[in-house]
């Protein structure tokens, strides 16, 4: 019996080296390509599972993966727990101060990204034949999961895909992530519900109202009242000067292992309340960018590739490979996701410049499409070809969404921050110690320019902008930036600060080289172009080097001026930067 486990242990390990090694390695040739990992992870699965491997090779297959209880309940446990984390960064990436901000116009966007898919999905399921349903006696429900699916969105792609495009830290940004965060939150209140009626071997009235009240109150209970317990709980850590970010991260488990047993006890599935936990640690201004960053690196390079990886080991793609069906997910899917948030979008105040590049942000379903399926699949709500077809609607639209959103930023007017830039708006040496302080001297150098009358007086609003979400980019770089009334066009300061300034950048690092942004509230598509033009430029470690080296701030506007000109290539702007800079020092 000795032998017998240690064989299974053996396997088990032999196992994750397997699907961890191939899954990251090809992640990483994907993620290269500008493709999202986890395509590649699933693709893993597939090849390894009983698509290719177990039929063309099905000793090998069994040999790795046999049909054994013991081997297989090993295996999904940590599959379970990949799922469960994933869930935990999920909610971690929901920030409901920044979703507050843009209510409007969120709501407005979220309600047709959720009203739309609803109708749609009604209609849809209603020509579907029962052959494609788990329960034909749940059709009602089924109608309602296949809306889910369709209204549930990638909200960490977008968060990658904004930032890949330097877009995140905007006010475009914040309004796309503030209707995500609504989508993600009513999509899981709504899957959560049907699961749990799903689960009831004979549908009685009053346990699936039991199911909606106690769904419904545990997330508000944990947005009030938890709200508070979580960030009290996070000041305090943060003021004891405990380690860190272990600290932190081990709250954060405990607070997820919590919410999961209570739900799990509630009748309501565990993951649920993983996904609260982890909206509770997003709330928490104490938490530093670095340690979200930690535990998101956490969940992203272990637990989701075996997670995805493991999908592809229990389902024959080719045998539940339905083209007809495939066809009409993935084109349902994108189609009632983008006309829906179109429509949200026309009736909340958005210039129409941003309204294509909204829409376009909330067709991928990516990895939460994923697991809702999969969860689906579990309860017997849906039928392995559903499956297969919803897994393909995740992956294209995941693969699609990046060019798209890139394709309609290329259309716009390119735009010249140096246009901007007065020499008299640029410090060599920034005397502060704190970002508060760095803000108030640029705003105090933009109130000088003659334009800008009274500017002084917005420190404030810009400090509470930064702290909704910090605009430290990474690289020692950050852009606080504020849309205004009263400003007729845009203006630009930046400050250096050798020493380096704590803003709780992503990385961690000081931040050496500040921008600061003031354009009109009638601007919107200006105010978008300019700072995605400003981080491209400070992505180059060329370019902050000559910035860094600058002697002086005549030398150091000469080179910015250089560097930020539209319409100049990389070489030309470095060799004309770096005469500029050897004249300086003559």
């Amino acid at each position: 019996m000795h032998y017998h486990d240690e064989s299974h242990i053996f396997l088990f390990l032999v196992q994750l080296f397997i699907l961890m090694g191939c899954a990251r390695g090809l992640g990483e040739l994907f993620r290269r390509w500008k493709q999202p990992t986890l395509t590649a992870e699933i693709l893993v699965g597939v090849v390894l599972g009983p698509t290719i491997l177990g039929q063309f090779w099905p000793g090998l297959h069994g040999a790795l993966f046999p049909a054994d209880p013991i081997q297989n309940n090993m295996l999904e446990t940590v599959s379970q727990l990949g799922v469960l984390f994933l869930l935990l960064d999920t909610g971690i990436e929901i920030d409901f101060s920044i979703a507050w901000r843009q209510r409007g116009s969120a709501l407005r966007i979220a309600f047709g990204h959720i009203v739309f898919p609803v109708a749609i999905a009604l209609a849809v399921v209603a020509i579907l034949p029962v052959k494609y349903m788990g329960n034909p006696d749940q059709r009602i429900l089924y109608s309602i999961f296949m809306a889910t699916v369709m209204n549930i969105s990638a909200l960490s792609v977008i968060a990658k895909m904004l930032q890949d495009l330097r877009l995140l830290k905007t006010d475009l940004g914040f309004l796309i992530i503030s209707a995500l965060t609504v989508n993600e939150v009513f999509g899981w209140v709504i899957h959560t519900i049907v699961l749990g009626i799903a689960s009831q071997e004979t549908f009685l009235m009053q346990k699936a109202v039991w199911v909606f009240v106690i769904t419904v109150c545990l997330a508000v209970l944990i947005l009030t009242v938890g709200r508070r317990i979580s960030t009290n709980l996070f000041e305090a850590v943060h003021w004891s000067r405990l380690p860190e970010p272990s600290s932190s991260f081990t709250i954060t488990v405990l607070l997820a292992l919590l919410l999961g047993a209570i739900a799990q006890k509630l009748g309501i599935h565990s993951l649920y309340g993983y996904f609260l936990a982890g909206v509770l640690v997003g709330e928490a201004k104490s938490l530093s960018e670095q340690t979200r960053g930690m535990i998101s690196q956490m969940v992203h390079s272990l637990f989701a590739p075996l997670f995805f990886a493991t999908i592809g080991l229990k389902i024959d793609f080719f045998a539940n490979f339905d083209l007809r069906l495939i066809v009409l997910i993935c084109s349902a899917t994108i189609a009632v996701r983008y006309i829906g948030t179109w429509l949200g979008v026309t009736r909340s105040r958005v210039p129409r410049v941003n309204r294509d590049l909204i829409a376009i942000a909330h067709i991928s379903g990516g990895m939460m499409e994923i697991v809702v399926a999969m969860l689906a699949l579990e309860a017997g709500l849906i039928t392995p070809p559903v499956m297969v077809a919803i897994l393909f609607s995740a992956m294209l639209t995941s693969s699609l969404v990046g060019p798209l959103m890139a394709n309609s930023l290329s259309r716009r007017a390119a735009v010249s921050p140096a246009h901007f830039l007065a020499q008299d708006a640029v410090i060599a040496t920034l005397k502060a110690k704190s970002r508060a302080d760095a803000i108030a001297q640029l705003v105090a150098v933009l109130d000088r320019q003659p334009q800008a009358a009274g500017l002084a007086s917005i420190v404030d609003g810009v400090m509470e902008r930064e702290d909704e979400l910090g605009t430290a980019i990474g690289k020692g770089v950050a852009i606080p930036h504020l849309r205004l009334d009263g400003l007729t066009n845009p203006l630009l300061a930046f400050g250096r600060s050798p020493a380096g300034i704590e803003w709780d950048a992503p990385d961690g690092d000081p931040v050496h080289s500040i921008f600061l942004l003031a354009t009109p509230t009638t601007t919107a598509d200006l105010h978008v172009q300019i700072l995605a033009s400003i981080a491209r430029t400070m992505e180059n470690d060329e370019n902050r080097r000559l910035i860094g080296e600058a002697p002086n701030s005549a030398a150091l506007f000469q080179i910015l001026t250089g560097l930020l000109t539209f319409g100049k290539s990389k070489r030309t702007r470095r060799n004309k930067s770096g005469r500029q800079r050897r004249a300086s020092e003559k």
